[in-house]
């Protein structure tokens, strides 16, 4: 081994000593994503930014915890995982009370229904319901959208504090679309539109061919601590028909919530 070389595996081990075993942990978890779900132990590698023996050792601690699985030669996220982010308030408290009411929603309109909290400048999918007719370019239960050119997003910023919009606009308005509005101005300009309104839109900004149509949930203090959404075809999502059922939804959903939390 050259000095270079011996050098830089040094180098490469004092970081990894100075993790954690729960930073080196999360490093693993973050390799997975809803385009990554399962991974060989070289993709874990490659993902995570640990060294191969760290990455292996440290996997094989979370298969027996039951937070990873291997079946054949590729990890996945483990089922224990999932039990315990039952627990969290956003799954077991926000989720069990909307649930109905996104149920009756999408009785209602027979179109892609989903329930989101702003993990800023992103927002959280926290349920969705999409029936017979599946929408892939849609994020999946656990993945993330941006807040800015999304209608969930755009109906919990509209009711949130100044700070909470700067963090969003200072992250960067990127254009997803060319009908993405990406001018911090024309952005604010909308989101004080949307209490007026009732309802804020997503008018293919997010996806091409995409609307979506969104309404806030209120907690039991009177902020906004989630929203829910219609979302589908252009063609068949139109505002001015659905933005008074997803209000009504919402609003049904709000005090639901904010009964459950007193």
């Amino acid at each position: 081994m050259s000095p270079t070389e011996r050098d830089t595996g040094t180098a490469a081990a004092n970081g990894t000593a100075g993790m954690g075993a729960l930073h080196r942990a999360a490093a693993i978890l973050g390799a997975f994503t809803p385009a990554h779900r399962e991974l060989t132990l070289a993709a874990l590698v490659q993902r995570s930014g640990l060294p191969r023996s760290t990455t292996h050792r440290t996997a094989d601690t979370m298969i027996r915890l039951g937070w990873l699985d291997k079946p054949r030669d590729r990890y996945r996220i483990g089922n224990r995982l999932f039990e315990i982010s039952g627990l969290a308030p956003v799954r077991h408290e926000l989720r069990e009370a909307v649930l109905p009411y996104l149920q009756d929603l999408y009785q209602a309109t027979r179109t892609t229904v989903q329930l989101g909290v702003l993990d800023s400048p992103r927002v959280l999918v926290v349920e969705k319901i999409t029936g017979h007719r599946p929408m892939p370019m849609l994020s999946q239960v656990g993945g993330t959208i941006p807040a800015h050119c999304s209608g969930l997003g755009r109906a919990i910023l509209a009711w949130s504090d100044a700070a909470t919009v700067d963090t969003v606009i200072e992250a960067g308005l990127t254009a997803r679309t060319p009908w993405t509005l990406t001018s911090p101005v024309g952005l604010r300009r909308e989101l004080a539109a949307v209490p007026d309104r009732g309802w804020a839109v997503d008018q293919e900004e997010g996806n091409t061919g995409v609307c979506c149509v969104a309404a806030p949930v209120f907690g039991p203090l009177g902020d906004v601590v989630a929203a829910l959404s219609v979302t589908g075809p252009t063609g068949l999502v139109r505002a001015e028909r659905v933005g008074p059922a997803v209000r009504m939804a919402a609003a049904a959903a709000s005090r639901a919530y904010s009964t459950r939390r007193r």
